[in-house]
């Protein structure tokens, strides 16, 4: 079979799998839960998933207006209303609750039912997590994409780093304390900066109100730079944790490109639209009668590097050519 029958026979699958949904359910109109972390879908990084994520149903036959329904649940930058949130969307009989790149969100609605199912777009490591039983048989009402990926991009990151500023001697790690995954990155980190001869000097922040005082102590430890690890906390707030970064002369790596977007200098990792996209999938299937239990979690395989001229210009940084050459795309 050669690649354009293939890619023909797999268009006819995508496109007979809806229609054989609305066949088995003629005018139903499926009503999606969705949990987010935000305020808004006017939140940058949550409408970068938001808009991916039905793109993702589109593709597959499912039209907002037509046959689909979305409940949003906004928990405003607070952990503890998840519970309540997932447990509206329960008594309100969604038909699938969708928790976008965020663990306690997906702890939430699996606390809040056994029964209706769950599509994680982004979670740590859900078999640790106790979210599935495993990646390849959830076995139970849970699966999704994970955003989880192996503890070398540490490493990848802060060589990046090196590359960009090759001066580099000592660099701040900034990490939220209360993240499932924390502590194997900075593991990872010190490995790589036992390598790259560079100091560490890690720095804590569980929400806003503690980033000044991070950065303060950045400061005064003399760090030449920052790795920003990814988090919900910092990508939520990442106007702000940029601005303190350029405010401190700081060039900074993250793990997530909406901080290169909100001005951030350069980021490496998953790239979320691509997650979010994915997620989609697993709800159209869902609706065509597969059970979450049967649907093996999806890793990510797409990481991007991605780089702000704009921000390192203000930072009187001169990006080398090499390392440019690399990015999967360069910011103006």
């Amino acid at each position: 079979m050669d690649r354009r029958t293939f890619l023909a026979g797999t268009s006819a699958v995508v496109l007979a799998a809806p229609l054989a949904a609305e066949a088995q359910q003629p005018g139903k109109v499926w009503r999606i839960g969705m949990l987010w972390f935000g305020s808004s879908l006017e939140d940058l990084p949550t409408r970068v998933r938001f808009d991916a994520f039905q793109q993702g149903l589109r593709e597959q036959g499912y039209m907002e207006g037509r046959n689909v329904a979305f409940e949003h649940r906004y928990a405003r930058g607070k952990y503890e209303l998840f519970s309540d949130l997932a447990a509206e969307l329960v008594r309100l009989k969604v038909d699938i609750i969708v928790t976008p790149g965020n663990t306690p969100a997906t702890l939430s609605a699996k606390q809040a039912t056994s029964t209706i199912p769950i599509v994680f777009m982004g979670a740590g490591d859900p078999v640790a997590l106790g979210f599935v039983a495993s990646l390849a048989r959830p076995g139970g009402n849970i699966t999704g994409v994970s955003s989880r990926v192996s503890p070398e991009i540490t490493g990848k990151q802060l060589e990046l780093l090196k590359e960009a500023v090759p001066k580099l001697s000592r660099v701040a790690v900034l990490r939220n304390p209360t993240g499932p995954d924390t502590r194997v990155y900075i593991r990872e980190a010190e490995v790589a900066a036992r390598s790259l001869k560079v100091q560490l000097h890690i720095v804590e922040a569980r929400g806003p109100a503690e980033f000044e005082g991070a950065f303060a102590a950045m400061t005064k430890a003399r760090a030449g730079a920052i790795l920003v690890l990814a988090d919900v906390i910092f990508v939520f707030n990442g106007r702000q944790v940029a601005d303190l970064a350029a405010k401190n002369r700081l060039p900074a790596m993250y793990g997530l490109r909406e901080h290169v977007e909100a001005g951030g200098l350069m980021a490496y990792g998953t790239n979320v639209a691509e997650l979010s996209r994915r997620a989609s999938t697993y709800v159209g299937k869902i609706f065509q009668g597969a059970k979450p239990a049967d649907l093996p979690v999806e890793q990510p395989t797409k990481f991007d590097l991605v780089i702000n001229l704009k921000a390192a210009k203000a930072l009187g940084l001169t990006i080398p050519p090499s390392l440019l050459g690399r990015a999967d795309e360069v910011i103006q």
